[in-house]
């Protein structure tokens, strides 16, 4: 799922001008599907940093979905840290 929606996200590059448009729109609902996908704390700073990347103009080429799974399910458990909060 995360890389389907890091790929929605990467969208508004193909039509110019209109694209960061829908950032507008994408950036909300990319936080809180964050927020969905990724409980407490974890879940809850993604959604944020999710939500602010969408906005900003350029930045969409960062895949925040993608690298939370990545620190969720690979950093934090080589750390020893349980998965859920």
């Amino acid at each position: 799922m995360g890389l389907l929606f890091d790929g929605i996200g990467m969208l508004s590059f193909v039509i110019p001008g209109i694209g960061e448009f829908s950032d507008v729109i994408w950036a909300p609902v990319a936080g809180w599907l964050m927020t969905r996908m990724y409980k407490g704390r974890v879940g809850q700073a993604a959604g944020l940093i999710t939500f602010a990347e969408e906005l900003v103009p350029g930045l969409d080429v960062i895949p925040t979905f993608t690298l939370t799974w990545v620190y969720t399910y690979l950093l934090r458990k080589k750390k020893g840290q349980p998965i859920k909060d």
